[in-house]
C-alpha cells in the first residue's frame, strides 16, 4: 500500500490537513476497488425485460439509497456479460460525470442481481482497510466532492476520471474509530430520514385537505361537508358542485376598492436599467415567488424618489404575486412586514378586499384548484403557458365561502402548514448538524471512543 506518514507526501496529500497520531494518509485506491462499466456499447431495446437483473443509474437514486422498483430490468446475458459492474451489498455508487457529479447511493440491500449504467462508478472497500459506511461519508464530505469538480474535465459536461478518484488522499483512522464514527453519522441520517418521511405524509395530508377544503369547505361544526351522505348541501355552479352557501364570483370582483387593485409593470421607459442601484426600495420579481412562499431575497433596487414615481406599482401588505415569466402561474401571499415594495413587469400583483376574500384562500386557488389551472389554460401556447393576460386574470371565477368559513378553512390549513414549516425547520438543524460532524469526524478533529462492535 502507498501510504503517507504525517506531514510527508505528494503535493496531493500535503493539501490534506495533518490528522491525528495513529491516522494515516493513503490514496483512495490503495484502499478501495473502483470499477466502472467497460467495453458495453449500451442497452438496445431487446435487452430490455419485465422481469431480470436490474440496471441502475443515478436517477434511480433517492435519498442516497437505490428505489429498486424504478430500475429497469435486462437479460440475464446481457449482465452476464458484465462481471465487472455486478453489484453486492454494501457497494457504493458514485455518478461521474454530468450535471449529478457526485452523487451517491449506498447499496444496503440487493433484491437481486444488479449493475451498473455508463455513468456510475462503483466502491468496494478491500476489506481490513476500510468500513464501507465510513468510506460512504468520505465520498459524501465536502473535501471529496469539492475535489471531483476539480479534478473534472470535459467541455459538454463535467466528468472525473477513475484514475483521479484513485489518487484522493483518503484520512485512515484505525478501524475501530471507522466503525464508531459511522455509527455517528449513521444515527443522524436516521434521524434526518424518518423527519423526511414526517414530512412527506404531511404534504400529502396537506393537498389532501387543499382539495377538500376548496371543494367542500367546513360546515359550523368544524367538518368537512361531505357530497355523498349530503348532496342537499350542495349545488350545481359554473365551477361544478359547490356548497350552497358559496358564491362563484370572477377575481375582478373581488379586489378592493384601490387604484389599481391589480397591476404589472412598470414597463419600457418608466423604468430603465441605469436607475437600478445597489440598495433602497427593492423590485420583487419571478425570483422572490414560490407557491405559497414568499421570498423576502432581493437584488434590484430603486431610491426612495424613484419609488415615489412609481407609487401605482407599490406593493401592499397581503397582496397576492403571481409570475408571469419563468414557470407562469406560481403564486404566494406578499408578507405583512414587506414595507416598501415595487411590482415589476414579470408579475401581477392583486389586492384583495379582505372584508370580503382571503389572500391566503385566493393564493391556494391560484395554485391548486382545477377550476382556476383551467381557465389559465387559454392563454397555453404551444402547450406552454407562456404569460398570463389580464383579462383571463380578471375573469377566473373563485368560490367564495361566507367568512367566517373562510376563516375556519384559513386556520386549518396554517396549523397544519405550522407543523409542516417545523418538521422542515427540524430536519434543516439536522442536515447542519450533520455537515459539522462530518467536519469534525472524518478530518479527527473531533476524536472518538472507538466501540465495540465487529465490522
Amino acid at each position: 500500500m502507498n501510504e503517507s506518514p504525517v506531514g510527508s507526501g505528494s503535493s496531493d496529500v500535503t493539501s490534506t490537513p495533518q490528522p491525528p497520531v495513529g491516522w494515516r494518509i493513503v490514496p483512495m485506491s490503495s484502499i478501495s476497488s473502483l470499477k466502472g462499466r467497460l467495453g458495453w456499447q449500451g442497452l438496445k431495446a431487446h435487452h430490455y425485460r419485465t422481469v431480470g437483473p436490474h440496471v441502475v443509474s443515478s436517477a434511480h437514486f433517492s435519498n442516497q439509497r437505490i428505489l429498486w422498483r424504478k430500475c429497469p430490468r435486462v437479460t440475464a446475458h446481457r449482465y452476464e456479460m458484465d462481471h465487472n459492474i455486478q453489484l453486492h451489498e454494501r457497494d457504493i455508487l458514485l455518478m461521474k460525470d454530468g450535471a449529478a457529479l457526485g452523487k451517491l447511493a449506498y447499496v444496503d440491500e440487493l433484491p437481486g442481481p444488479a449493475c451498473l449504467n455508463s455513468h456510475l462508478l462503483l466502491f468496494r472497500p478491500i476489506r481490513g482497510q476500510y468500513v464501507p459506511k465510513f468510506l460512504f461519508y468520505t465520498l459524501d464530505s465536502h473535501d471529496f466532492q469539492a475535489y471531483i469538480k476539480i479534478h473534472g474535465t470535459g467541455v459538454t459536461f463535467l466528468g472525473v476520471s477513475q484514475k483521479s478518484i484513485g489518487e484522493y488522499p483518503c484520512v485512515l483512522p484505525p478501524l475501530p474509530e471507522q466503525r464508531r464514527i459511522a455509527e455517528i453519522l449513521d444515527t443522524i441520517d436516521e434521524a434526518i430520514r424518518k423527519t423526511e418521511e414526517v414530512i412527506h405524509k404531511l404534504q400529502q395530508m396537506k393537498q389532501g385537505l387543499l382539495h377538500d377544503l376548496l371543494t367542500r369547505g367546513i360546515d359550523d361544526n368544524g367538518e368537512l361537508r361531505d357530497p355523498e351522505r349530503h348532496p342537499e348541501q350542495f349545488k350545481d355552479s359554473p365551477l361544478g358542485r359547490i356548497p350552497r352557501e358559496w358564491e362563484a364570483e370572477a377575481v375582478l370582483d373581488l379586489l378592493a376598492p384601490v387604484n389599481p387593485a391589480m397591476r404589472s409593470g412598470p414597463f419600457g421607459s418608466a423604468l430603465l436599467k441605469h436607475e437600478l442601484v445597489p440598495a433602497g426600495v427593492p423590485v420583487l420579481g419571478i425570483d422572490n415567488v414560490f407557491v405559497e412562499y414568499f421570498k423576502k431575497d432581493y437584488s434590484r433596487f430603486v431610491t426612495p424618489l424613484k419609488a415615489a414615481q412609481l407609487s401605482r406599482y407599490l406593493v401592499r401588505p397581503n397582496d397576492v404575486v403571481i409570475t408571469i415569466m419563468g414557470t407562469v402561474g406560481r403564486c404566494a401571499v406578499v408578507p405583512a412586514d414587506i414595507g416598501p415594495a415595487l411590482s415589476s413587469k414579470h408579475i401581477w400583483t392583486l389586492t384583495f378586499d379582505r372584508s370580503r376574500y382571503s389572500p391566503l384562500l385566493a393564493c391556494l386557488q391560484f395554485n391548486h384548484a382545477s377550476w382556476v389551472l383551467s381557465h389559465f389554460s387559454r392563454d397555453v401556447q404551444g402547450g406552454i403557458m407562456s404569460a398570463i393576460r389580464s383579462e383571463t386574470l380578471r375573469t377566473a371565477l373563485l368560490p367564495v365561502p361566507p367568512n367566517p368559513e373562510q376563516a375556519r378553512i384559513e386556520q386549518r390549513l396554517t396549523t397544519l402548514q405550522a407543523r409542516l414549516d417545523s418538521e422542515a425547520a427540524y430536519a434543516g438543524k439536522l442536515r447542519t448538524q450533520k455537515k459539522g460532524l462530518m467536519d469534525d469526524l472524518l478530518t479527527g478533529r473531533v476524536r472518538v471512543q472507538p466501540g465495540d462492535t465487529d465490522e
